[in-house]
């Protein structure tokens, strides 16, 4: 690989020349591929019994293991049941540290494509309320699809600049996690576009940006609360400096000390070039390609003074049900059949943190604690649960993925290695005998989707744009 003059010499610079061979040597090797588990779908240890495969774990998370690059995980049908995640190992890392519990309010600030999300979202199993943000409209997509891919039913997904979402959630969240916009030289290896792009004013261009970002997430944070922040790259403008810079200005805010795993590192606070600011930032941390099995990373974790009970969050306007419960009867009365008919063993509508919402002719099933979102640019306010069509409702892919086996009167259940699984997963009509109506596919006994039963076939209803595609 061939990197940038000025970059080599900025790290030569930084690291010294032996630390610098050591660095640069970890460029000629190759990297290491990682998924993460699903723990809202099953534990780490039920997976391993499910798969023989030659996995071997991430230091830093329980539910994060390495495979070898020729094991293709993505090609097989559990990935599309949402039972693991993708992910380059070093990038668990941020969620892991900031350690998201059942119950919070949590926000990921910038979360495409999803991999920190899902990973909030299954240390919090379902209970309390996640806020997954980007503020780009195409890379929503991406986070929408994992969202529903991976079960998750207490998110919100907002398309939305940090500065109005700060309007709206003045000191509401437990938790915040900053994925920052940064420079990337941490994923030259992963990714070796990220080469030609990058120069020095690529750096302060981010830097502008995370500045401006933390601010605003500082705004969003109740006292007493965490905000995560981290970055893929090496600069130490973005990082030590930046938290340094944050501190200084904002002196409601503390280091909170991250534990060092195998091959991690301190941050460098000499390269803060200010006393204060070098005493500042210790306790901070870094993953550097030469020393792990991983790629380049910065990991701060920071807290906000007081305690929860002086944060005015609670003050809020919060989220109402769709009408009167006489009008909610009358406008859903097609949705509330289906439940009845389809998921007479679902619970979820017992769920005293969550309410039925509606947006046109969407049903939602959305976090109650929550202000007013009138104003923003909603990708998703709460779990997706279908459209109410003329005299019907049909169930969303959201929905279905969501949901366990058992909840459903009829299902289907398909074992990996049968060939009805990857015509299911391409969306063919099946030449099988089903019971008449909509039945939940399963892989294993783990949702993959819908499908309508009717005259010894099943219609096909997998979404087009999740379809499984040869040779990719």
């Amino acid at each position: 690989m061939s990197l940038p003059e000025a970059f080599t010499a900025r790290m030569k610079h930084l690291l010294g020349e032996e630390e610098y061979t050591d660095f640069l040597a970890s460029y000629t090797e190759a990297r290491r591929q990682g998924l993460r588990v699903n723990r809202l779908k099953l534990s780490p240890q039920a997976f391993l019994k499910r798969v023989d495969w030659k996995l071997e774990s991430v230091p830093w998370t329980e539910d994060g293991f390495y495979y070898s690059e020729s094991l293709r995980p993505a090609k097989h049908p559990y990935y599309h049941a949402g039972l693991y995640y993708i992910q380059e190992p070093s990038a668990m890392s941020p969620a892991a540290v900031l350690d998201a519990c059942p119950g919070e309010r949590v926000l990921d600030l910038c979360a495409a494509p999803g991999g920190k999300t899902t990973q909030l979202a299954a240390a919090m199993q379902g209970q309390g309320i996640l806020v997954t943000n980007d503020s780009n409209p195409n890379r929503v997509k991406a986070l929408v699809k994992n969202v529903e891919l991976y079960g998750i039913r207490n998110a919100v997904v907002t398309n939305e600049t940090p500065d109005r979402l700060a309007k709206v959630f003045p000191g509401y969240f437990d938790k915040i996690l900053v994925d920052a916009p940064c420079s990337g030289e941490g994923m030259f290896r992963k990714e070796p576009d990220m080469v030609k792009s990058w120069s020095e004013a690529v750096i302060e261009t981010c830097c502008g940006m995370q500045r401006t970002i933390l601010q605003d997430a500082a705004r969003m944070l109740r006292p007493g609360g965490r905000l995560l922040y981290s970055t893929c790259t090496f600069a130490p403008e973005e990082n030590e400096r930046m938290i340094a810079e944050f501190l200084m200005e904002q002196p409601d805010f503390s280091i909170v000390p991250i534990p060092m795993h195998e091959g991690w590192e301190q941050g460098r606070p000499e390269w803060t070039q200010n006393a204060e600011a070098n005493r500042l930032v210790s306790g901070t941390a870094r993953l550097w390609p030469h020393r792990i099995s991983g790629e380049g990373h910065y990991v701060a974790l920071l807290q906000k003074a007081g305690d929860k009970e002086s944060s005015e969050r609670d003050s809020m306007i919060l989220a109402k049900p769709v009408g009167t419960k006489q009008t909610q009867e009358k406008e859903l009365a097609d949705f509330y059949t289906f439940v009845k008919e389809t998921l007479p063993e679902w619970k979820g509508l017992e769920d005293n943190g969550f309410i039925l919402t509606m947006h046109e002719d969407r049903v939602f099933l959305s976090p109650q604690d929550l202000p007013g979102l009138q104003s923003l640019r909603l990708a998703r306010q709460g779990w997706l649960l279908g459209t109410i069509k003329k005299k019907r409702f049909e169930p969303s892919q959201a929905f279905a993925m969501g949901l366990k086996a058992e909840n459903a009167a009829q299902k289907v259940n398909f074992a990996p290695d049968e060939s009805d699984t990857i015509r299911y997963l391409k969306g063919e009509t099946l030449m099988r005998q089903a019971e008449k109506g909509w039945n939940l596919v399963c892989v294993d006994g783990f949702p993959l989707g819908w499908a309508k039963g009717a005259g010894g076939m099943l219609k096909n209803m997998y979404p087009a744009g999740w379809r499984w595609m040869d040779g990719a």
